[in-house]
């Protein structure tokens, strides 16, 4: 074995254990252990499992048949656990089912099956032996690049649906990671790919790839926190339809004509408390609940003031007839909104 072997074998079994050690600590010693955690965790064993055999398989000699099958069935088992780790982090409060089981049947027949295959199966003028490992090959890698597709296109339905919506910074940092996990799967799987198709690159190019994305996705998950979160980020939120709730209640009752309405009579109304409706005010409308009650009373007093019919009406009785307890008040609330005083702005719509 040669200087340039030898630093192939540290490079690919430092990312393997690299790997294995990460998955242990999300699954056994993380405080929060989601399901997501702990899928992430099962995809990085897997993925070790596989890049071990392919170490072994490159540098070592008569390797077991049972060890390289085995090693190949874990892919299948990589590519479920991806879409259901992706799904884990964009779905709140999502649970695997009974279902999702099915999914594992390729692996577990493959690896079943690699426990009867033997050496003398192999033989060289063995056709039949062929034929089976290269299908199965071919089936593996399909398989693999089939579930990667699926994974993206969750992830770009996840946009999708979220276009034009204002996502919260735990929404994008998913987002983000996932894209970026993505990207190191492709990466892999090219890398695996290319050298079953006569050897266009070395086998070992793999575990080294597996190596580097390892590496580079525990960076990008300790940057974004990518481990603190899950799909619960992605929770609907009621506030826009609390908030709906109370433009309708303050329009179709005309509530801001009441010169009493308050925050307390309000989320009364509406079944919250003062400063859970305080702050949807405050998230939506951009504004106080004064601002925002006071916004509806101006613009019901410029319809009374520039109403002919309100001519002899003295500006203090439209004042108290939209909700204000005095003129002073009136006055300073509609300056803010029209930057003009009540009168100036009647005298101008009838000048």
């Amino acid at each position: 074995m040669n200087f340039s072997d030898i630093i192939l074998i540290i490079i690919s079994s430092a990312g393997f254990l690299h790997g294995v050690l990460l998955a242990v600590y999300l699954c056994f010693f993380k405080k929060k252990k989601t399901l997501a955690n702990i899928l992430l965790g099962l995809i990085l064993v897997f993925m070790a499992f596989r890049v071990g055999k392919s170490v072994l398989l490159n540098f070592g000699n008569d390797l077991e048949p049972v060890f390289i099958f085995a090693g190949l069935a874990f892919i299948l088992l990589i590519g479920p656990l991806l879409r259901w780790y992706v799904l884990a982090m964009i779905r709140p409060n999502f649970k695997l089912k009974s279902n999702h089981v099915i999914e594992l049947i390729p692996f577990v027949g493959l690896f079943i099956t690699s426990f009867f295959i033997t050496k003398d199966w192999f033989d060289a003028n063995n056709r039949d032996a062929v034929i089976l490992f290269g299908s199965a090959i071919i089936f593996i890698y399909l398989h693999f690049a089939f579930y990667i597709f699926m994974t993206s296109r969750i992830l770009q339905q996840q946009k999708r649906s979220y276009r034009g919506v204002e996502l919260t910074k735990s929404q994008r940092t998913v987002l983000n990671w996932l894209h970026v996990l993505l990207i190191g799967f492709i990466l892999i799987w090219i890398s695996y790919f290319l050298n079953i198709i006569e050897d266009t690159i070395p086998y070992i190019v793999g575990p080294i790839m597996y190596s580097i994305v390892v590496y580079v996705l525990s960076y990008k998950a300790f940057r974004l926190k990518a481990t603190e979160i899950d799909g619960s980020v992605f929770k609907i939120d009621d506030s826009q339809l609390i908030y709906n709730e109370i433009v309708n209640l303050i329009e179709s009752k005309k509530l801001y004509l009441k010169s009493d309405v308050s925050l307390a009579m309000l989320g009364d109304l509406i079944g919250r408390n003062t400063q859970k409706t305080s702050a949807i005010i405050n998230q939506f409308a951009k504004k106080n609940f004064n601002d925002f009650i006071n916004e509806y009373r101006i613009e019901e007093a410029k319809i009374l003031l520039t109403d002919s019919k309100n001519e002899h009406l003295k500006i203090a009785a439209i004042a108290f007839d939209v909700g204000f307890n005095t003129l002073s008040s009136f006055n300073v609330a509609f300056k803010k909104f029209e930057q003009t005083t009540p009168s100036s702005y009647r005298k101008n719509r009838f000048s």
